[in-house]
């Protein structure tokens, strides 16, 4: 008569009922007042006044196990936890369920008017986990109910190693988990919890992936290569997933289908050149790790370089490991394979080295350099040169002699010259102009002059003059 909405007067109704143990009556009080989702894969678990029921019933619920005697209810016990515990499939829940009258009542509710992420819980709750998969199987639930119903319960009690066994025993192919698992293993990496996401994609057998994780255990949080040297066991993984695919692709090469559809592809070549990547990793690691344990290690960068970065990150490699070692010879084979293996700028390695001994005051060790360069067998003609020519925007800092013997030890006339002018050495310059071909020569000196001019250095203008 007052219009007020009789709701929650059913409810309350329904509720008396169940209290009673009147459970026929009860339902039909509450389908006057419940009311299914709309959507049955929403996140949550269903409207309130459902949620209470469910509480309410399964507050009730006492453990059922009859026995005539104590012994045998103990051994029954422990029966049931060894089946469920060896992930037997007949699960001792299911009988639980299917004689206790409360659990049917649960059921019958979250099947009329809850969703699927509230009957997977309410499966869960009750480690009735396969149960909980068949269902979300089904239903073809997205993964975001996997995720918050199965998944996440599931490490964080301990059971991920049930859940992957159950998954393995429902599909062995893992084929229609695929979408699932992929949804896990991005949850786990937006969380960083790297440790659950590397058990998981070796449960996977997602090698490319695996080996991927693997390197952020490398290379993450290490301040030094004396830290990373501890840390080479994890090259060791990589390379051996690694090994693992390959052997996989090659096996399954011969079938006309590939069944591995969620797991990482990757081509042999591409395989084969990480596994050559991490080989170089591994000598790198050795040398500086010994460089620093003897106390040679002069570099002090707050970034550690590793060639699993990209190729300024790989230069920064090569210029370390020339850099580190007791001389220049020491460390130049190592970093000359890096050059050649990742076909990176040499020339613009070695002038990045070249500077770094200027500021280092080891202008012997630049001549140490150039000879390397020019033995390695693939350095052009002028690289030699142009080492030195980068090197002398910090000529300033350079003593007289060093920066003569320095120029005197480059190819071409022409680039001493160029070096001398750079030097403002004008009569330097000047001396070796007069001994090139006459029409070059002549060039040159006037060069010298304008040069000696603007820079009001009289003699060497007047010399100049009187040669031309």
């Amino acid at each position: 008569k007052s219009g007020l909405d009789p709701g929650g007067a059913w409810h309350a109704w329904g509720m008396a009922c169940l209290k009673a143990g009147n459970l026929t009556s009860a339902r039909e009080k509450f389908n006057r007042c419940l009311k299914p989702p709309m959507d049955l894969n929403q996140l949550n678990h269903g409207s309130r006044l459902v949620q209470d029921v469910i509480q309410y019933l399964e507050s009730t619920v006492k453990p059922v196990l009859i026995a005539d005697d104590d012994y045998f209810a103990t051994l029954r016990e422990l029966e049931a936890t060894l089946r469920t515990r060896s992930l037997s499939l007949e699960m001792m829940c299911e009988g639980r369920i299917q004689h206790n009258s409360y659990y049917q009542e649960c059921l019958f509710y979250l099947h009329s008017y809850g969703t699927n992420l509230a009957i997977i819980s309410f499966y869960m709750r009750h480690d009735c986990m396969r149960e909980a998969l068949l269902h979300l199987l089904n239903k073809e639930s997205p993964s975001e109910v996997f995720i918050e119903g199965i998944f996440i319960p599931s490490y964080e009690s301990g059971k991920l190693h049930m859940l992957e066994n159950l998954l393995e025993t429902i599909d062995p192919g893992l084929e229609s988990w695929g979408v699932y698992l992929i949804a896990a293993c991005k949850y786990l990496q937006r969380k960083s919890y790297y440790h659950i996401l590397y058990e998981l994609q070796q449960f996977m057998k997602d090698h490319v992936r695996a080996a991927m994780t693997c390197i952020r255990f490398f290379t993450h949080g290490a301040k030094s290569y004396t830290e990373l040297g501890g840390k080479q066991t994890w090259l060791l993984k990589i390379k051996d997933h690694l090994k693992v695919y390959l052997q996989e692709v090659s096996r399954s090469s011969g079938r006309k289908k590939m069944a591995f559809t969620f797991r990482k592809k990757m081509s042999a070549t591409d395989v084969s050149r990480h596994i050559n990547t991490v080989d170089l990793q591994m000598e790198v690691t050795k040398f500086l790790h010994q460089c620093e344990s003897s106390g040679a290690s002069q570099m002090t960068d707050s970034s550690l370089p590793t060639l699993f970065g990209n190729n300024n990150m790989k230069m920064d490699v090569a210029c370390k490991v020339i850099l580190e070692g007791k001389n220049i010879e020491e460390g130049f084979g190592i970093a000359f394979r890096v050059l050649q293996d990742f076909q990176l700028e040499a020339t613009e390695v070695y002038s990045k080295v070249a500077k770094q001994l200027v500021k280092q005051q080891k202008y012997s060790e630049i001549q140490q350099l150039l000879k390397c360069v020019n033995e390695s067998g693939v350095a052009a003609k002028n690289d030699g040169d142009n080492i030195i020519l980068n090197c002398l925007n910090e000529f300033k800092n350079i003593p007289a002699e060093d920066l003569d013997n320095l120029i005197q030890d480059m190819d071409s006339d022409e680039n001493k010259i160029q070096a001398y002018m750079m030097c403002n050495k004008l009569r330097s310059a000047y001396l070796v102009a007069v001994r090139q071909e006459k029409a070059r020569a002549v060039q040159l000196v006037q060069h010298v002059r304008q040069l000696a001019e603007s820079s009001g250095d009289h003699v060497v203008k007047a010399i100049c003059a009187q040669w031309l």
